[in-house]
């Protein structure tokens, strides 16, 4: 998922996705590479479940899938938490000084 996401074109793809269902084709107008090149972007996308496709006629539409991103910031959200954790913790043990209990 998070490789799926590194891509800043795939994050646009989910955006405009998550606010309308989009053809592919469509999706290959607003860029400024191929539509194999869209379609790959798509199909990374799809893999991680970030958004779903659906036939109609001869276009593929694509939908972005809200709940799998939810639960991608959910998952970020508790690695942050985590995260600040640990360095608090590791604030603290930067403070103690070790020398202060030396010269008793």
């Amino acid at each position: 998922m998070f490789h799926a996401l590194a891509d800043g074109t795939r994050r646009d793809i989910i955006v405009r996705t998550m606010q309308s269902e989009l053809s592919v084709s469509a999706l290959a107008r607003s860029y400024p590479m191929s539509f194999a090149a869209v379609q790959k972007h798509v199909t990374v996308l799809e893999r991680a479940e970030l958004v779903t496709k659906r036939p109609k006629g001869r276009e593929q539409l694509v939908s972005g899938n809200i709940q799998v991103v939810r639960d991608a910031f959910g998952l970020l959200d508790r690695l942050e938490v985590l995260w600040r954790s640990r360095m608090s913790q590791f604030g603290e043990v930067l403070a103690d000084d070790p020398r202060e209990g030396a010269n008793e």
